[in-house]
Order: structure tokens, then sequence, then C-alpha cells
């Protein structure tokens, strides 16, 4: 059955063409398996909560019927604006239209938030653009640049204040020298936009939609993790060639259910620190149900992605086995008035076995960030550039200097092929069991060798994460970290100048042996080859004692066929490493109709050597879990597809492109 759904009708009719529902609501309350809801151009201030899931064979889809043209919004328009003083300007909302939930009593908190300023989950946006929230009616009233964000000086002028009066939310609000009665001043006044309120409602589509403005908390891994859009803990959902903006905090959320006692734990109960509560949610989630079979496989795709407070994307355990393919994500916590260890692109715990393809990741605090539980995850084909932070600003500590990916405490194997990493940061590899595979990497490795410990002083903080049975949720075991397990073979490295504002801000935060800046595998120098690692091993001597320091030893790092320009630096046990220190290699993103191109010299300065062809069998296993990097259906990966998609034939060039021409077309379409 369709049911059509029209803002624009007289009044709501009974869902058919002639006679359509007024609210997406409607049809969400009936929509059955097979359903199709088809959705009229303009605007609907609702939150819909569908009330069925479909099933496998019959989805229920949700769509625009014309791209783009179904706008879902989780705010309201304030129109009627009182001078106050100067340029500021106040507004008397009552409380009513909040329902039981009122973003400007509530302020964003949980489990690994640390920013110092308690703003709270509302909004107000002037034109369409958030602006900022501050504690007094002082600052309102006589703004100053907020310097730690990445937009212009003007725009973080753009200040607002909140307080309670009676049955009233009162706020005060500096639009720059605009009349608010004249352009559009629009608050939040919802959590969600598009999300069931409750578990299992699976397969379901939604395709085509504007979603934006939703007034969502802080998602951190050991808490229920909401999202202006997302399955709640379900299975087999598509996104699809939506936009979604404008969230508080995180826009879509793979993530986790909610677990009652056990739910920001760490914040609120203050007896067990943040890592053991999610090794406990872990294995609650585990014993109540969380399998391949219930949670997950999920695809988002050909969505654009953008000004988000906290994430374009978030999830832990609920985005197991997912596709998240051809997708723009940008300007990802931008204004940094949030702060904490949950911020990216992209942020996900627990992306088993999952596909990260062909998507664009730019202006983010950091692209995408994959954390605890990376296994069997592979990220391909992608163009990642500036996400770290832009000149002008001040870098903040709380959020550090961000990196294209970071991937933390994971054991592995996750696979890192044919993708441009254009950042001054290109890695942060707290982490082990990964593979690179014919990237360009344009920037450093960071955080190699730390960052796997609690921040214990006195007593030793080590993190115990899981690993999985292969392609399965259930957990086989827990380790620490011990580094390496690190392969790298056709890459391409090109240092690019390093910015003096970086290296100062490392030095004065004493991390400038964590932040390394030089770009290459040369940060691994010291770490053992698999040959020399494995020697170590054999049989016990009863007659001699058992040297155990062997088992904690770092683990082998192993490169082949890579290419250094510009300074970067190999790893000294590295087979055939190619240095050029005679040319410099230009590399410039620029635009072609409105899309990235990237303009280099680099192919004019390649060696005339080729590579081998590298599949799962060269890679071998991560030690760890003990599985190869494969696809999740177990099949070998032959890595003779690259960036675009094109054959390589069988003696390949190195870098992410089969041929110097590739370079030229259009990286992202």
């Amino acid at each position: 059955m369709i049911y059509y759904v029209s803002a624009g009708a007289y009044r709501s009719g009974d869902g058919t063409r002639e006679h359509p529902f007024k609210t997406i609501s409607e049809a969400a309350r009936l929509a059955a398996p097979g359903d199709e809801v088809v959705v009229a151009p303009g605007v609907y201030r609702e939150y819909v909560d569908p009330a069925n899931g479909g099933e496998s064979g019959a989805r229920i889809t949700y769509r625009s019927e014309k791209p783009l043209g179904a706008v879902i919004t989780g705010a309201e328009e304030v129109r009627h604006w009182e001078k106050h003083k100067g340029d500021t300007w106040v507004a008397r909302i009552g409380n009513g239209v909040f329902g039981d939930y009122n973003p400007y009593t509530v302020p964003v908190k949980g489990d690994w938030y640390f920013a110092p300023n308690p703003v709270h989950t509302g909004e107000v946006y002037l034109n369409g653009k958030a602006m900022y929230e501050v504690m007094g009616l002082d600052e309102v009233l006589d703004p100053v640049p907020y310097r730690q964000s990445w937009e212009s000086e003007e725009i973080t002028k753009r200040k607002w204040y909140t307080e309670q009066d009676g049955d009233r939310t009162v706020i005060y609000a500096n639009f720059g020298g605009a009349d608010p009665n004249r352009e559009c001043v629009e608050i939040n006044v919802r959590r969600n936009c598009f999300y069931p309120s409750k578990e299992g409602v699976g397969y379901i589509t939604l395709s085509g939609f504007v979603i934006k403005q939703a007034a969502t908390q802080w998602a951190p891994p050991t808490a229920y993790q909401d999202g202006m859009v997302g399955p709640h803990w379900s299975k087999g959902w598509i996104i699809e060639d939506c936009e979604i903006s404008d969230s508080r905090c995180s826009g879509i959320t793979l993530g986790k259910y909610l677990q009652p006692e056990n739910d920001n734990k760490w914040t609120t109960k203050y007896t067990k620190d943040g890592t053991q509560t999610e090794r406990d949610n872990i294995m609650q989630a585990q014993d109540e149900g969380w399998t391949k079979e219930t949670v997950g496989s999920h695809i988002i795709r050909r969505c654009h992605i953008h000004d988000c407070g906290q994430t374009g994307i978030v999830g832990h355990l609920g985005g197991v086995f997912s596709i998240i393919e051809d997708n723009h994500i940008h300007h990802i916590n931008n204004k940094q008035d949030l702060a904490g260890a949950e911020i990216g692109g992209i942020k996900m715990h627990a992306a088993i076995d999952v596909i990260y393809r062909r998507n664009h990741i730019h202006h983010c605090t950091r692209g995408l960030w994959l954390d605890w539980q990376a296994q069997g995850t592979r990220v391909t084909q992608n163009l990642f550039h500036d996400n770290t932070p832009p000149a002008g600003c001040d870098i903040t500590p709380m959020l550090g200097l961000g990196e294209d990916i970071f991937i933390e405490v994971s054991h592995g194997p996750t696979l890192i092929d044919n993708n441009l990493l254009l950042s001054p940061c290109a890695c942060r590899i707290s982490t082990q069991g990964m593979a690179f595979v014919h990237n360009l990497i344009a920037g450093s490795f960071t955080w190699v060798g730390a960052g796997v410990d609690n921040g214990g002083k006195v007593f030793p903080t080590p993190r115990y994460t899981p690993y999985h049975m292969p392609h399965r949720t259930e957990v086989a075991g827990f380790m620490t970290i011990l580094h390496g397990d690190m392969r790298f073979f056709n890459n391409i490295f090109v240092q690019q100048d390093i910015r003096e504002d970086y290296v100062e801000y490392a030095k004065k935060n004493n991390t400038d042996k964590e932040y390394n800046f030089v770009c290459g595998t040369s940060v691994y120098e010291g770490y053992p080859t698999a040959k020399e690692y494995f020697e170590k091993f054999g049989p016990i001597n009863p007659k001699e004692e058992e040297n155990r320091d062997k088992f904690y030893d770092r683990l082998p790092v192993d490169g082949e066929g890579n290419l250094y320009f510009n300074g970067a630096r190999p790893n000294s046990s590295e087979k055939d490493a190619y240095v050029d220190d005679k040319n410099r290699i230009t590399l410039e993103l620029t635009e072609q109709d409105q899309k990235p191109v990237l303009k280099t010299d680099l192919f004019d300065h390649l060696p005339d050597r080729k590579a081998s062809v590298i599949s799962t069998p060269v890679l071998g296993k991560a030690f760890e879990p003990e599985q190869a990097f494969e696809d999740p259906d177990g099949r070998t990966i032959v890595f003779d597809g690259d960036y675009f998609g094109d054959h390589r034939g069988v003696d390949p060039i190195q870098g992410p492109f089969a041929d110097s021409e590739a370079s030229k077309r259009q990286l992202f379409g």
C-alpha cells in the first residue's frame, strides 16, 4: 500500500493521493511491511516515530517525492522578538511547545564530555545558521569573537543566552545587526526528527529527505546514543540521498540501546571508570541478544551530512556489519563549543565488518574515529582533507590537533586501502592490527606507541579491550595494546610543510613525542619485523627459566613497495623503500565544477619500478583475533581495483591510482 503525505493539503485526509495526510507521523503510525510513504515537498515540523518495522523481503519505505523537497525539522520559528538593548533582542516562549523535553533546561552532558561551559541541547538559528550560546547576558550585550571556533569572527559574535521565567523560556540573542523579525529565526524544540522510540523497528528505508535542527544529547558509547535520525537498535535500515545537518550533537546514530543501570555510569555513579563501564556495556549487550542476526547491517549512502556539533554519524554496537558509502561529510564540530572524546565526522565503536568506502570527509575536528573493536573494518576509496585546525584559530587542548583517521585500542584486522589522506596529521594510531595498502598519505602518523592506557599517575592503567569471533559479535577475548602488528604496502608518502603553530601546540602541551610530524613509517623505528618477532618463540625448555616478557613485547611491523617524497621517511627495516630526496613534489586540492581535483606533479617523478599485487594472503592475519584481512563474507581481497574502481594489472604502480592520468579526474562526484 502507498500512503501519501502533503504539508500543503487543505486538511488531513485518509492518506490517498487525492486526500493525503498532512503529517508524516500519521502515515508512520499505519505503515506496515511492504508499504511506501510518499511525502510531497514542504516543511514538516514534527518528530516522526515509526510504529512498525518492515521485513527483510518487505521493507517500509519513506520517500521524498521530490529529492530533498520534503524537510523534517526539529525546530520552530520564533517571530515575535522585542528589542532589549543595542543589537540584543529578547523572546519569551511558553514551555508548552517543548512537551516533556525542554532543550533550554537540558545541558549537554555524559561520559567523556569535557567542555567547561554547561551549554544546552537547545540552539538558536539565524537563517539556518546556528549561533553561539554563552553563560551570561553581558556576553550577549558585548560579544567578542570565540577564537577556538573554525568559523569566521563575525559568525562567532552572534551570541545567545537563556534563562527560565516561570513557565517561559527566555532567550536573549545578538543577531549582529540583523532584525530577527525580518529574518528567519528558529529554535530547536524536539530531540529527534526520524527515530523510533522503541527498539527493533527494522528494515526501513528513508530516502531523499532534508532532516535538520534537532536537540540531541551527547552520545558516548556507555550511554543510550540518540541522534536526529537512526534505527534505535534494530536491523537493516537504509538511509539514502538525504541531507542531514545541524544536529546539536549527532546527525545519524547507529548506536547503543538504553541500559538503565549502566547508562553514563562513570559520570553519574562515579565509582567505576568509563573504560570499565564500557566493557560492562559490551558484555551486557552480548547477554541481552547483541548478535549479527538481530542488530546492524545498515546502509548509509549518498547522504550530505554537515554542521553537526558532535558527529555526523555515531555508533556503538548497533552499527555492526554496516556499509557507509558515497557520503559527503564536512564541517562537524566547527563551533568547538562541545568538547570530549566522542567527536568526529564519523565516530564509531565496534565497527565490526563495517565498510567505509567512497566518502568525502573534510573540515571536521577529526575525520573518521574508530574506537575499540575495529575488527574486519575496511576504509577504502575515501578522500580525507582539512581535518585539522585551520590557521588563525586557537587550538584547544581538549580536542587536540585532529587527523583524517584515528584508530584506537583495537586489535584489528583494520584495513586502510586506496585512500587519499591529505591532512597534515594523517592517522592517529593508538592501536594494532592494521594494514595500509595503496594509499596516498600526505600527513604524519601520530601517537604511535602511546595513548592506550587510562591516564593513571601512580598505578598501571592499561586498557583491556575485546576482540571477537571472526565476522561475529561474540567476544573471543580481551587484551591490552602491545603496539605494532602493522603492514604497509605500495603506499606513497609525501611530506607537507609542518605548521609552526602545530609544533608549538605539541610543545606547550608536552605532547611533542606523541605528535610526530614526519610523514612516513619512520615512527615505527625499532619495531621488529615479523621474521624477527616470531623467531623468539618455540618449545619451552624445562631446564631454562622461560622469558615471558616476549609475550608483551612490541608486535612486528613490515613494509614493502612504498615511496617517500619531500622528506618523508621509512622505517629502516622496511624492504625496498624508495626515497626521493631530489625532487620537490607539489600536492594541491583544487575544484573543477565544484568537485575536488588533485593537482600534482607526483606522477612525473615516480620511479621506474613496479610493485607487487597485494592480496589477503600477503597481509596475513591480525595477531590477537587471528583473523585475516578479508571481506566480511570471508572471501579473499585482491587489491586490483584503485580509488576509482579501475583495474590494476599484474605490475601496479604505487598509490591509490591505477595510472597517472587518473589523478586528473574529479575525486568525488
